[in-house]
């Protein structure tokens, strides 16, 4: 309204919006409360708490770093203030891994949890590793070990969890200790 009286009446803007001049003049004049401008330091405060720390405090958090501070403020004031200003920290979920919608096939244990060896290339496990990447997400490493030499013989990187990975990995390492098929 402040921006449009400079060209027209107040008179004019008042019967547009249909309010009367009285309510106008009533919050043009009025002063803020006490509690009012209290409140709007705490908005302030609140905000560069919230984005000095990436966006990632709460209102717990932020209640504590006021009280830490000397300012007197319930938790439940802070969360008003908070959804007033819109204010919504960033969550990370934990990963949990999804069970199998079909049941677990149980393999035979060809080895009985024996791992002595007498020669190289006896005996190999193998295992899949899952590694959290900030650009890729979940990459997995799959690797062979010889349990005589207690070494990785063989090792494949992938962005994909696959059958294609295991094969390629064993595939690996048949070459380099020229196994026959």
């Amino acid at each position: 309204m402040e921006k449009w009286c400079k060209e027209y009446t107040v008179s004019l803007l008042c019967r547009l919006l249909e309010i009367p001049r009285s309510v106008y003049y009533f919050y043009k004049n009025k002063s803020l409360t006490a509690t009012e401008v209290r409140n709007n330091q705490l908005k302030k405060k609140i905000s560069t708490i919230f984005f000095d720390h990436k966006q990632r405090y709460g209102a717990t958090k932020i209640h504590q770093v006021l009280l830490k501070e000397g300012i007197s403020v319930s938790l439940k004031h802070v969360q008003k203030l908070m959804k007033q200003l819109n204010l919504r920290s960033i969550v990370v979920k934990k990963y949990r891994p999804q069970r199998p919608v079909q049941p677990v096939v149980l393999k035979e244990n060809i080895l009985n949890q024996d791992f002595s060896t007498k020669t190289i290339c006896e005996k190999w496990v193998a295992d899949i590793t899952y590694i959290p990447t900030k650009k890729n997400g979940w990459c997995y490493l799959s690797s062979i070990m010889d349990l005589h030499t207690k070494k990785i013989i063989s090792y494949t990187f992938s962005k994909r969890m696959t059958v294609d990975c295991v094969l390629q990995t064993f595939n690996q390492a048949k070459q380099r200790y020229h196994i026959p098929e």
